[in-house]
């Protein structure tokens, strides 16, 4: 451990808060992004999403691709 995580680590005493942690030690997850995905319902022909699911991992992401391209974006 590194002298700067000791600086950032929160300081108590029992259960007294004296100085609250600092920096990415309070940070937990995915930094959020600035046009984060929606989540939407949409049905589709049944042989369409048996031949994405077909293709492996990363079909939504393949999904949203092909929509992109579609729609100009």
């Amino acid at each position: 451990m590194t002298d700067d995580f000791f600086e950032r680590a929160a300081l108590k005493k029992g259960d007294e808060v004296l100085r609250p942690a600092d920096g990415t030690l309070t940070r937990r997850g995915r930094p959020r992004l600035e046009k984060p995905k929606r989540q939407v319902t949409i049905r589709l022909d049944s042989d369409v999403i048996d031949r994405l699911r077909a293709s492996g991992p990363g079909w939504q992401s393949r999904v949203n691709e092909i929509l992109k391209k579609a729609v100009g974006s």
